[in-house]
């Protein structure tokens, strides 16, 4: 017997208040009392738990403008011309919609438009390369979070290359040049600029 169902059937068989049911099988009183009302009103339906995923998700983007996305690809790829998250990115800009790159690779990606090549990869990339020092040079990287609300976010994180430490890390609707360059500052700042010359 499901949970929903106990609760229910402890006022409706037990003849128990709400009060009693929540104290005995440690719930709220607002619970037992919402889920006999819903019972009262669906009949046997209201056991069976609800999902509590929203039923619109605000950030998600919109229909329109993934259908503009796969549309772009398409038409790219016919050209003969690169057909990346990057390029679409500024097509899409041109068109006053702004979009970040993971995005655009997400709707392709789950419109089956991306096909993963992992014999592309270069042979370079197979070795760990670490600074030698601390603070000596500085990785950064963002992600794509999609949270249980629905909504995404983009994660940056600055770690030094040595010791793997995390200097930085933080969640934005969208990364910009402005988030990765405010990211950077304060994290050197606080931990004092990397001391790799660039041009070695």
């Amino acid at each position: 017997m499901a949970k929903y169902e106990i609760l229910i059937k402890a006022v409706t068989v037990q003849h128990l208040s709400y009060g009693e049911v929540a104290a005995r099988y440690g719930v709220s009183k607002t619970l037992v009392h919402k889920l006999h009302h819903r019972w009262l009103v669906e009949g046997d339906a209201a056991y069976e738990p609800r999902s509590r995923r929203p039923r619109s998700s605000p950030t998600r983007t919109p229909d329109g403008i993934r259908e503009r996305v796969l549309v772009l690809r398409d038409e790219l790829i016919a050209l003969g011309v690169d057909a990346g998250a990057d390029t679409i990115s500024e097509h899409l800009a041109r068109e006053h919609i702004s979009l970040s790159r993971v995005t655009i690779w997400l709707i392709l990606t789950a419109a089956g438009k991306v096909t993963r090549q992992p014999q592309k990869r270069p042979r370079l990339s197979w070795r760990r390369f670490a600074a030698d020092r601390p603070n000596e040079l500085w990785q950064s990287d963002f992600t794509l979070v999609s949270l249980t609300t629905g909504a995404d976010v983009e994660v940056i994180g600055w770690i030094d290359d040595h010791s793997r430490y995390m200097l930085h890390l933080s969640a934005h609707p969208r990364v910009t040049g402005r988030t990765v360059t405010v990211a950077f500052t304060a994290s050197a700042h606080e931990h004092g600029y990397p001391r790799r010359d660039p041009h070695r």
